[in-house]
């Protein structure tokens, strides 16, 4: 008697190790296709430090009009095995004054929250982020003094903007230069 579950497993072996490579997972497979239908605006730019790898890379973002402009900002993210239905890790590696991203660099963002929907894709947080940077919220803030500073005082806090990303204090706290300009 011939077992065809046995030529069938056989086979996948065979062919397993004629091209030598593993099935992609479902995550690989999204982030995959995510990356081909990206449409980056102009002030935005996407690298892979190990092209091999897109389940992590570095997003720049230069913002071209608001407090933020002339900056360059870098955020990594990190696409989980849970991607799409769990959001990715998204982190920014730039120490920025702004009431939506604290000092260590954690974004609050809704869609990288409890808003997240498999349906999102990496293009949606791109933009997500690029608005944050036009509109800064102070009603959701993780840096509350900044926040605090945005709505009490506008000017005050277009100044703070200004002094952080040409480098130097605010407050106590120190900012690396990030003008590119």
């Amino acid at each position: 008697m011939i077992k065809l579950f046995s030529l069938k497993q056989q086979k996948k072996e065979g062919e397993g190790a004629k091209t030598g490579t593993k099935r992609a997972s479902a995550a690989q497979l999204r982030i995959t296709k995510d990356v081909r239908d990206l449409e980056l605006p102009k002030t935005c730019q996407i690298e892979f430090p190990d092209p091999d790898d897109l389940l992590n890379f570095k997003l720049n973002i230069s913002p071209d009009e608001g407090f933020y402009r002339n900056g360059r900002f870098v955020f990594s993210f990190k696409v989980g095995p849970g991607y799409p239905h769990d959001a990715p890790k998204v982190k920014c590696e730039t120490k920025v004054y702004h009431p939506n991203i604290d000092l260590e660099g954690n974004v609050c963002l809704n869609i990288l929250r409890e808003d997240w929907k498999p349906v999102l894709t990496i293009n949606a947080i791109i933009i997500g982020l690029q608005y944050l940077f036009l509109e800064p919220n102070p009603e959701d803030p993780l840096n509350k003094d900044a926040a605090e500073v945005l709505r009490s005082n506008r000017r005050l806090f277009e100044q703070n903007v200004g002094k952080s990303m040409r480098g130097g204090y605010v407050g106590s706290v120190y900012f690396e230069r990030c003008l590119i300009k």
